[in-house]
């Protein structure tokens, strides 16, 4: 089992490289990116922590017993249980009570919550908020999030920012 998921991601790693553009900076009209330094700057440092990001989350993963596998925004989800298969999954803004307990990759607990989101109306993390079609209701996952998918350069009062997250999600 784990031969197979070093091979996945081996196949994730070398197809994930092709092409791949990392966070990126706007720029102003009428002028190209090249002419103000401090954007570059900016915009490549966030490229080099994107980076770093995901590859502290592939050895996460690697390290762990229960079987991963990429979806979207390089977030990594192990479903634990997909929930009543015979019930709909989660649709652009319709309401659904979601826990949540968030950790920082040490495993130290950051967030316990439980509440009504809607979805795909920037109520969750990127991460959560686009990944949460894989489950039904009574459905369970843990997610590891890149900090760009999760609470970005900002954070929130108890998330720092720039921080790769452990989410368990449950769909209530």
């Amino acid at each position: 089992m784990r031969a197979r998921i070093v091979i996945y991601v081996l196949t994730f790693i070398a197809l994930a490289g092709c092409g791949k553009i990392g966070p990126q900076l706007p720029h102003r009209i009428g002028e190209s990116p090249e002419a103000d330094s401090a954007e570059l700057a900016l915009l490549e440092l966030n490229q080099q922590m994107a980076i770093a990001a995901e590859k502290q989350l592939l050895q996460y993963v690697q390290a762990q017993d229960e079987p991963y596998a990429v979806y979207e925004v390089d977030t990594w989800m192990h479903i634990i249980d997909r929930g009543d298969e015979n019930a709909p999954t989660p649709q652009p803004n319709e309401e659904w009570t979601i826990a949540m307990r968030t950790y920082n990759m040490d495993g130290q607990l950051l967030v316990d919550s439980e509440g009504t989101y809607r979805i795909r109306k920037q109520e969750l993390p990127i991460a959560v908020d686009i990944n949460i079609k894989e489950l039904h209701r009574g459905g369970k996952a843990r997610l590891v999030v890149p900090w760009y998918a999760a609470y970005g350069m900002k954070g929130t009062e108890d998330i720092p920012p720039y921080e790769n997250l452990i989410i368990d999600i449950e769909l209530k």
